[in-house]
């Protein structure tokens, strides 16, 4: 099982590989293999950390390609707060701003970010743009 362009909506996303593999990452509008390294963890950044730092940590665009060498076995755990249980606002950390570093994005909370993307579904593009000033 595959599945298309996404970026992971939290704030990270640990992954543990096998020997087969299946993951890509989209760099400089190509799509690149990442070898599976059997017993390792790959960790995604998520477009909140990528709000939250202001851009500092990049959410990376990614899919999972169906193969026909066999069986792959995917355990993914995200990391995030729970969307039904806070009304906190997070938008960039101020520590990390400047005039030369001003916000690009406006802050939101955890529950709106999750609700827009569960009423728009995954195509394939990040949900970002909806908060960037």
């Amino acid at each position: 099982m595959g599945t298309i362009q996404h970026t992971d909506i939290g704030f990270v996303t640990v992954l543990v590989q096998d020997d087969i593999g299946g993951l890509q990452v989209l760099h400089q509008n190509h799509w690149v293999d990442v070898p599976p390294t059997p017993a390792s963890l790959v960790v995604n950044i998520g477009d909140f950390l990528q709000l939250l730092s202001n851009d500092k940590y990049i959410s990376v665009e990614h899919r999972a390609i169906s193969n026909k060498v066999g069986s792959r076995l995917s355990v993914a755990s995200f990391f995030g707060e729970s969307p039904w249980q806070s009304s906190k606002l997070y938008g960039p950390i101020t520590e990390l701003l400047s005039e030369e570093n001003p916000p690009k994005y406006r802050s939101t909370t955890v529950k709106d970010h999750t609700s827009y993307l569960h009423n728009r579904g995954v195509d394939g593009t990040s949900a970002l743009s909806r908060y960037k000033i």
